[in-house]
């Protein structure tokens, strides 16, 4: 059996904010998935004799269903600030394809993850761009499942704002109507989970490169010439910074010498 040798080097990708936003995200999707499905389909011993002895357990999942996405909404814009202030893999531009360069990437990964047609794995040192992608339409579906959230929530809710979310919940339909929107959106969630658990364990295996463990430490094994690849757009992206930068200086004294004149 030949074994392939290829030079990797280890890289820092995802720094420490983007990883606790990952599994805050994930504690609490889970527990309000779990919350939400008892708060959905009750168990029959709420309508026996037996709820008694549990006391006001039903008012307190409800609460703790709350207080989850409370702290999902918090989490949230804690990532939307990073999205700005994070280091490359973590810029916002990464989820929405702006290039050429990244549509490329959408349908190259296509091609190995759904329809098999190339053994080839795709190697990104961040997101691939299909993950991207589908990750943006997650930060999408968050603030579509919190917008619902907070209008159910606003009826029974003393803080500022709840009128305007009562105000939405009528807009959209009454609460009913946004109650089966939330209730929809949770099995968007379920299923992207499923998929994303997948993906993420199948890609560690064609690609060899820690990306299960690097949601944990941070650091991922990047082929050689890929890294050196990375290093030189970096230079050339800050090479052009500076040309902007000396040139924005160049105006600015040539309109202070205007002014004097």
């Amino acid at each position: 059996m030949k074994v392939k040798k290829v030079a990797l080097r280890e890289i820092y990708v995802w720094q420490i904010p983007v990883r606790i936003f990952h599994w805050v995200n994930a504690f609490c999707i889970f527990f309000l998935v779990v919350s939400g499905l008892l708060i959905a389909y009750p168990p029959a011993i709420v309508q026996s004799d037996g709820a008694q002895q549990l006391g006001y357990w039903f008012g307190y999942l409800r609460f703790s269903h709350m207080v989850l996405g409370v702290i999902l909404i918090v989490n949230f814009l804690a990532r939307i600030y990073w999205m700005f202030a994070g280091n490359k893999f973590a810029r916002w531009n990464n989820y929405i394809p702006l290039k050429k360069k990244q549509w490329r990437g959408i349908f190259d990964t296509l091609k190995v993850d759904i329809f098999l047609l190339s053994p080839k794995p795709i190697y990104d040192i961040g997101h691939n761009s299909l993950a991207a992608v589908t990750y943006g339409f997650l930060f999408l579906l968050l603030i579509a499942q919190s917008i619902t959230g907070l209008c159910l929530w606003s009826p029974t809710a003393e803080v500022v704002g709840a009128e305007t979310f009562q105000s939405l919940a009528f807009k959209l339909g009454g609460l009913m109507v946004v109650k089966q929107i939330h209730f929809y959106l949770m099995w968007v969630f379920i299923l992207f989970v499923i998929i994303h658990v997948y993906l993420v364990f199948y890609h560690d295996y064609i690609e060899r490169n820690g990306i299960a463990s690097s949601i944990i430490g941070g650091w991922k094994f990047i082929n050689t010439e890929i890294v050196e690849e990375y290093q030189k757009e970096l230079k050339n992206e800050e090479i052009i910074k500076e040309k902007k930068e000396t040139i924005k200086r160049l105006k600015k004294e040539a309109k202070e010498k205007e002014s004097i004149q």
